[in-house]
């Protein structure tokens, strides 16, 4: 019922308005109100000298008298409409009730008169028939109040007319200006009058100040806060005013605000003194921003519920709050000990962890509207830069992990998304020197930027927060701190790219000039990618920006790349590489032409530029132009620089491990130094590792990679646009092609992320069989083409990127679940340029047997390295073998050509390379023996320690040449062993079967002969040499190439001219029953029985 009732009565209140003299019953009203107003009355009087007269009568038991027909009447008369009228008739209709007394209750009886007692809507019928039933009385006497049913009716002069009284009045105005004529005019109404205590109860209300402590007991009432400042010396200065109005409020605000310690100044403004934590921090709150946000939020709750009469005096109000922050901020030097841009920040910091972000923003945004407006003292950007710098001073010490740099990273994003602040801060980064690289990094987005589970200083363990102690957690342990990583990881970039998003997406000059941040930093720490930068990190720390800065700044640039990240998007067409070829431009050049990016005129591209061919540049570039280019030259300068550290990592941890354990066995505190050293360097390469490694990050440049070879490949086919051509064999030839402005590290960062996945991320090649085959398109199109890519080591390198994405039969045989391998092991499979791959990579090989470099002897065996598992995975899919085959029978029927068949020219190097593998790996194991006999003899002992240490480092070396060359030469050899399975013509030819007889024979001498005993060093598996495996596959080579037929009617060769004489026959045989126990691949027995058929 009570629920009916308020809505009743809220109807009601729409349609009828109640008088302003009603203090009973009405919404923020109360008795002290009319307390107030009846006190100010006397004062002018007594002021004036004139009589004041007060009439109070108190209607005994109205409430309960009142007749209804007269509550229907009052009703009517008031504008209510007849439903109302007959809703609450309703109510009213044969009510009942009963009386509890001492003895009971009395039985039911009617109530036919008085208003329900306990009704939500009585109240207000109450107020209503009062506001009828007193209108007369109000004519006569406009001070008048009423409190329910107690009236007060103020007069000059007792017992006479209010015409008299009103004469008297008026005879008096020109005898006395101190006279009721003075009143008059002040309060020339009872409203005015109520409207002034309203008022001063509104700003007290807002501001929590106040000028009266007087009795509490005399004010209490509702709309009255619990404490106010009481500002004693503005009292004093007002002579006796007690009451706050629009005119004095500002210097009432100011005079607050100038206040040391406004908590000294507090008075309760009720007679509870019950102690209100809450009520004293909020009106003693001594920091000028957060007290007039404050008093904002009050203000603007006002407006929501002040009468209309009372509105623009709310509104001016919350005015006040905005214009007397921007005085705080534009002149702090004011207030005494006050940090007012610290205030600001820790404004917007207590926002963002409360989560009352939008309200601070709205008094901001009024707050940067005021300061736009009036910068002749301060401009809005000496305003902003000591808020910046306070910012920077505070995240450049907070770690990953840390909760609060989230909280400040919010902040930043509200920064970049407000355009005056975004615009002021594009500014206050930019460096007072470009050129220093280090610079940058200096800046506020440089300290966000460096933020990282990296080392902040290299080689420095001490202090670092993540994987402390390595070898005593456990490998999950691990895990489970490199997810909660990749997880802040996470949301970190996230913010990172809303920042830079946000900034690119406001003005013009915000874009030009973060663009040009970018562009410029880029320039500066070009020098990070030079080779001698790897060999000196303390250098590089002092001259450039970090890892962490360029790793942090690359993840936010690929995620901005993201919505062209796809292989056959539209956009991606919209690419122009001329950008490249740009060069000495204007800054008002580069800010039309959008051409931020500086010195890449200088780069090496994927092919010269032919002499006759001109370059058309455009008018502009478009955004995805500038974004491509400047996230590929970030990763160029930050992820290629982190890969090769984390493989020279890798590779001295391994050493460092084995060392360890040796020193372990001899014991001494040369272990626990050893221990120490694994443990620190393990703690820099795991940090690493799981900053290199975020999956979204990972997944991002995945996309972006893809991307870029799809975009290459329809480059190369000369596609400009608008649609996508598909790829189809023969490629079209090189006539004005966009490829000589493409700079290389496109495809190195191509090449060196494939590479990485395959070494430390494994699990996202299979994330995208879409992905993989655009990257094997790529391959095929450049490996073997060097119309389309000149440089042959970039070339070789694609051969590394084809081994990573390609299914890796160690997993495999090792029983790795086949899931894993199923999305590459379906796209190399089904590949439908499977023919032209694998004649691509034959090219390749034979091709960087000339690049031309004075190491190239040297180097073509590193990039032979990962050929060898290509050619054998293929050789095991029919699709590849059939190529290969096809290219072996084109060689064998153009032996004779003048330009010798590329199967031809491969098998040549593939022999030459077994010969020079298999002999150096021999002398290399030759040398080791005689070094360990020495060592075993004790002859080191008495050496030098120089000479000691010289020897000790022999023998390392010898061992990793050695290895190398053992590895190199088994996979030569079976390379070999699996092509002559079923390709035979061109082998048993005159043309090559003398050399293939002569180097095979040589082989067995060495590792089956009396020159064998030289090759027993302690450990073969050491050195990964494998005697076995070799005979193995010898002997099967002697077999595929038995009494073979040439299929082009050539002279056949005999079993006489294929096999080893007899004395090398007899030297096999013995050995094998040597090594019949022996773990050979194909096993001693299968040889013995290839012996017999030989």
């Amino acid at each position: 019922m009570k629920l009916w009732e308020r809505v009743v009565e809220a109807r009601l209140s729409k349609v009828v308005e109640i008088c302003e003299q009603q203090y009973g019953f009405m919404p923020r009203k109360s008795t002290t109100d009319a307390i107030f107003a009846l006190r100010i009355l006397m004062e002018k009087y007594r002021d004036g000298q004139r009589e004041l007269h007060c009439v109070f009568v108190d209607l005994e038991k109205a409430y309960d008298r009142v007749p209804r027909e007269e509550l229907w009447y009052c009703m009517r008369k008031s504008g209510v409409a007849e439903k109302y009228v007959r809703v609450v008739q309703d109510m009213y209709e044969r009510s009942r009730t009963v009386v509890r007394c001492a003895v009971g209750q009395t039985e039911e009886f009617n109530v036919e008169v008085g208003l329900h007692q306990g009704s939500a809507l009585s109240p207000f019928l109450f107020a209503m028939v009062m506001d009828q039933l007193s209108e007369e009385v109000r004519q006569e006497s406009p001070w008048t109040m009423m409190f329910a049913d107690d009236i007060v009716i103020c007069t000059e002069e007792s017992g006479e007319s209010q015409s008299e009284s009103d004469n008297s009045v008026s005879d008096s105005i020109g005898d006395n200006d101190d006279s009721v004529a003075e009143i008059s005019r002040s309060f020339r109404s009872r409203q005015e009058l109520c409207e002034q205590l309203n008022v001063n109860h509104m700003i007290q209300r807002i501001f929590l100040i106040t000028l009266d402590n007087s009795d509490p007991s005399l004010r209490s009432g509702n709309g009255i806060p619990l404490r106010c400042v009481y500002l004693e010396e503005m009292a004093a200065d007002l002579d006796g005013q007690d009451w706050l109005d629009m005119d004095t409020i500002e210097q009432a605000i100011f005079s607050r605000l100038l206040l040391l310690e406004p908590g000294n100044h507090l008075i309760y403004m009720t007679s509870c003194s019950v102690a209100n934590l809450s009520a004293d921090r909020d009106a003693g709150e001594k920091l000028a921003i957060p007290y007039l946000y404050a008093c904002y939020q009050r203000a603007k709750e006002e407006v929501t519920k002040v009468p209309e009469k009372l509105l623009s005096y709310a509104v001016r109000c919350k005015n006040l709050t905005v214009s007397n922050a921007c005085t705080v901020l534009l002149t702090p030097e004011i207030y005494i000990s006050q940090n007012v841009y610290e205030q600001l920040l820790d404004l917007l910091l207590e926002a963002v962890n409360r989560a009352h972000m939008e309200e601070v923003v709205e008094f901001l945004e009024e707050v940067i509207t005021g300061l736009l407006a009036d910068q002749e003292v301060r401009t809005f950007g000496e305003v902003m830069v000591p808020v910046f710098d306070i910012f920077q001073s505070r995240v450049k010490d907070l770690d990953l992990c840390h909760l609060l740099l989230y909280s400040y990273l919010e902040i930043l994003v509200y920064f970049s998304r407000q355009k005056d602040i975004a615009k002021v801060l594009v500014e206050h980064i930019q460096p007072k020197d470009p050129t220093n690289g280090l610079q940058y990094q200096k800046t506020l987005l440089g300290t966000i930027l460096n933020i990282s589970c990296l080392l902040k200083t290299p080689g420095v363990v001490e202090n670092h927060g993540f994987f402390l102690n390595p070898s005593r957690s456990s490998p999950q342990e691990m895990k489970i701190q490199e997810s909660n990583i990749h997880q802040f990881m996470g949301q970190f970039y996230d913010k990172l790219h809303q920042i830079l998003k946000n900034l690119l997406q406001q003005s013009t000059e915000t874009r030009h000039l973060l663009l040009s941040w970018l562009g410029n930093c880029l320039q500066a720490n070009m020098g990070r990618a030079k080779i001698w930068a790897n060999q000196m990190p303390e250098i590089i720390f002092q001259m450039y920006a970090s890892d962490a800065f360029f790793l942090n700044l690359g993840a936010a640039l690929l995620k901005l790349c993201q919505p062209f990240c796809r292989p056959h998007a539209p956009k991606l067409l919209t690419f122009n590489p001329t950008y490249c070829a740009l060069r000495d431009l204007s800054e008002e050049e580069r800010r039309s032409r959008n051409v931020h990016a500086r010195g890449l005129d200088k780069e090496t591209c994927l092919i010269p530029v032919p002499p006759q061919q001109t370059v058309d540049f455009p008018q502009s570039y478009s955004l995805l132009t500038e974004n491509l280019i400047l996230t590929q030259l970030t990763l160029h300068l930050g992820f290629h620089r982190l890969h090769d550290q984390m493989v020279k990592m890798n590779q001295s941890l391994h050493r460092l491990q084995g060392t360890w354990r040796e020193a372990q066995l001899g014991g001494g505190p040369m272990a626990e130094q050893l221990r120490e050293q694994f443990e620190r360097l393990m703690t820099v390469y795991l940090s690493t590792k799981a900053a290199a490694t975020q999956p979204a990050m990972l997944q991002n440049c995945l996309n972006l990679q893809a991307s870029c070879a799809s975009l290459l490949v329809q480059l190369s086919l000369g596609n400009q646009g608008p649609e996508h051509i598909p790829l189809s064999f023969p490629l079209p030839p090189i006539q004005n092609s966009l490829l000589c402005y493409v700079p290389e590290f496109f495809a190195e960062n191509l090449g060196d992320f494939f590479i990485f996945l395959r070494r430390f991320a494994d699990e996202v090649l299979e994330s995208s069989a879409e992905n993989l085959e655009q990257v094997l398109n790529f391959i095929t199109v450049y490996m073997g083409n060097v119309e389309r890519m000149k440089n042959p080591h970039l070339r070789a390198k694609l051969a590394e990127v084809l081994e990573a994405v390609m299914p890796h039969m160690d997993s495999v045989s090792s029983g790795t679940p086949q899931i894993i391998m199923f999305q590459r092991q379906r796209s190399f499979c089904s590949y439908c340029h499977a023919p032209r791959l694998a004649e691509a990579l034959i090219t390749v090989f034979v091709d960087i047997e000339f690049t031309g470099d004075p190491h190239q002897f040297e180097q073509k065996f590193n990039y032979r390295r990962p050929m060898y598992p290509i050619l054998k995975y293929m050789w095991g899919e029919k699709n590849y073998r059939e190529s290969i085959k096809h290219l072996a029978d084109f060689a064998s029927e153009n032996l004779e050509a003048m330009n010798p068949p590329l199967f031809l020219r491969f098998l040549n190097l593939l022999m030459n390379d077994a010969i020079f593998l298999l002999d150096e790996a021999i002398q290399y194991l030759s040398k080791i023996k005689l070094l360990q006999i020495e060592r075993d003899r004790s002859e080191w002992e008495s050496l030098a320690p120089d000479a000691r240490r010289e020897k000790e480092s022999s023998l390392q070396m010898f061992g990793q040449l050695a290895r190398f060359h053992n590895i190199m030469s088994n996979e030569t050899i079976g390379t070999l062993a699996f092509l002559t399975s079923e390709i035979k013509g061109i082998f048993v030819h005159p043309f090559l079967a003398e050399r293939i007889i002569s180097m095979l024979n040589y082989f067995l001498q060495h590792l089956v002969g009396p020159k064998m005993g030289a090759l027993k060093v302690k450990d073969f598996s050491e050195f990964d040499f494998k005697p076995q495996q070799l005979v193995s596959d010898i002997c099967t080579i002697y077999l595929n190439l038995g009494d073979q037929t040439d299929p082009f009617n050539r002279s056949p060769l005999t079993m006489d001219q294929i096999r080893p004489n007899e004395e090398l026959k007899q030297q096999i045989m013995q050995w094998l029953a040597e090594h019949k126990q022996g773990g050979v691949q194909m096993g001693p027995k299968f040889l013995w029985m290839s012996l017999e058929n030989l």
